[in-house]
């Protein structure tokens, strides 16, 4: 988790504008196909005038700090993963998007790389262990060779990996290349990102809705009794 949480009443501090609107712009932008002059408009017609860079800023400063506060709740995924690599394009150059499903297709992880090749797909195993906090009993890749082989060493730097049984088939594939639509689906309407870091940023925002939308986070113990998503959210941003 790193540093302490802000309350939300610090993470909020300063700002012109309630942090409903503003948590609103940002769920809405990452989850539909908005851009942020579409945010706009819709909140103009709420007598609300901002700018769209505005949005922007706090797409980009919120969504990492959404990301922490949900993780608390993120329940494990399954131990059999189907990883895949999909594509997106940065200042108008193709990178490579690291994902992973599990058998039931609940996200087990993401990372945005530059490039596709050993050591990108060593960086995101070790992205989704932390993230899982356990290895998988079964990884299933395509034929990539470059990621048959980083599956194939992690055993040597890491010995929660030697367990893990690595096979390669198209069809059990289609699962994780199925829910890069999901993702495409979002992103495609963007046309491409500025520069990486507010693409890596935006991703992770991304994916974060598509859990919540999977219902992979467990909310239980947080006795919501209002279902609306706002009162959820409020529930969750709490420290």
């Amino acid at each position: 988790m790193g540093s302490r949480l802000k309350s939300v009443k610090e993470l909020f501090s300063g700002r012109h504008f309630d942090r409903e609107i503003i948590i609103l712009c940002v769920r809405w932008y990452l989850r539909y196909k908005l851009s942020f002059r579409d945010l706009v408009e819709m909140m103009a017609e709420r007598g609300l005038h901002l700018a769209h860079t505005t949005i922007m800023r706090w797409v980009q400063r919120y969504a990492p700090e959404f990301e922490k506060r949900w993780a608390r709740y993120m329940r494990p995924s399954g131990r059999s993963w189907r990883v895949d690599e999909t594509y997106l394009k940065v200042r108008g150059r193709w990178v490579y998007l690291y994902r992973a499903v599990d058998r039931n297709g609940d996200t087990v992880d993401f990372r945005l790389s530059s490039k596709r090749d050993v050591a990108a797909a060593k960086a995101f195993l070790r992205k989704a262990l932390r993230t899982q906090w356990r290895a998988p009993i079964s990884i299933t890749l395509d034929g990539y060779a470059a990621s048959h082989r980083a599956v194939r060493e992690m055993p040597n730097e890491d010995q929660a990996w030697k367990h893990t049984k690595l096979r390669s088939s198209k069809y059990l594939n289609n699962l994780i290349e199925q829910d890069h639509r999901g993702i495409k689906f979002r992103t495609r309407p963007m046309l491409g990102f500025k520069n990486y870091d507010c693409a890596a940023t935006t991703i992770a925002g991304i994916e974060l809705l598509r859990r919540i939308g999977k219902n992979q986070f467990a909310l239980r113990r947080l006795h919501i009794r209002d279902k609306t998503a706002p009162a959820i959210w409020n529930a969750v941003l709490a420290v």
